[in-house]
């Protein structure tokens, strides 16, 4: 199993960084997990491309983890492909028929099918997934995928906790929210070292820092050390166009 960085940005833009988007695939299967903005362009140049991934799977419903879901229903409708599965969290259904009673124009291009899911195992485009609860400002599910050579877990947009540490424990790659460096005062993302006491004492066989604002800009080496200080493992930043194997 594979998986491509599409966007390891945030609501605040940076040149280098789409929004949230990941890419999953293993040669036959193709799944797109979070679709802001600026994935779609990102995803036009990978071997899949848009016509390629018929599934997307949502970790919440903020905007810049959903902006380039119609224009991706849009892109696949003008290709010739005739249909395109959302999933995610409560609320799912919801956010899709708004949607597109915004963009009326769409509704009935494909053949779209929507699903909600909660904390619990299900299959999605073809992979085993388990999800559990997030800690942020809107309800939110991470997702841990089985994959033969060990598994992938993404935490989406959360605090860093000790739920969540257990529920990634043993993973091949864990991709978390490392939103900020210390010295700024948020809620519902975690700081290097919130991260770093969190991991503390799991073991995941990389570590790929995720969803950064510009803040983090020049101080990716200090948020590191914060970080290492408190987990002794492999931890990276994440970047867009990076692929790794799971």
């Amino acid at each position: 199993m594979y998986l491509t960085f599409l966007g390891t940005g945030s609501a605040m833009a940076l040149p280098d960084r789409a929004q949230t988007g990941l890419l999953l695939d293993d040669g036959d299967r193709r799944l797109l997990v979070d679709c802001g903005a600026g994935v779609l362009h990102r995803l036009a140049g990978t071997d899949a491309g848009y016509e390629g991934v018929s599934t997307v799977l949502l970790t919440h419903h903020h905007l810049d983890h959903v902006s380039d879901l119609l224009a991706l229903l849009k892109a696949r409708w003008l290709a010739g492909e005739d249909w395109l599965e959302v999933v995610g969290p409560r609320g799912t259904k919801a956010l899709v028929d708004d949607l597109l009673s915004a963009f009326d124009y769409l509704d009935g291009r494909v053949d779209l099918r929507v699903r909600e899911v909660g904390a619990h195992e299900f299959s999605v485009a073809g992979f085993d997934v388990s999800a559990r609860e997030t800690r942020h400002s809107v309800d939110g599910l991470a997702y841990r995928f089985a994959g033969a050579a060990g598994d992938l877990t993404i935490s989406s947009d959360t605090e860093a906790f000790e739920g969540m540490a257990a529920f990634a424990d043993g993973s091949a790659v864990l991709v978390h929210d490392c939103s900020f460096p210390d010295d700024v005062d948020v809620s519902n993302h975690p700081s290097p070292s919130t991260l770093g006491d969190a991991l503390a004492g799991h073991d995941y066989g990389r570590v790929y820092l995720t969803h950064l604002y510009p803040h983090t800009e020049g101080r990716h080496d200090e948020m590191l050390d914060a970080v290492e200080r408190r987990y002794d493992g492999d931890v990276r930043f994440a970047r867009d166009g990076l692929r790794v194997e799971c």
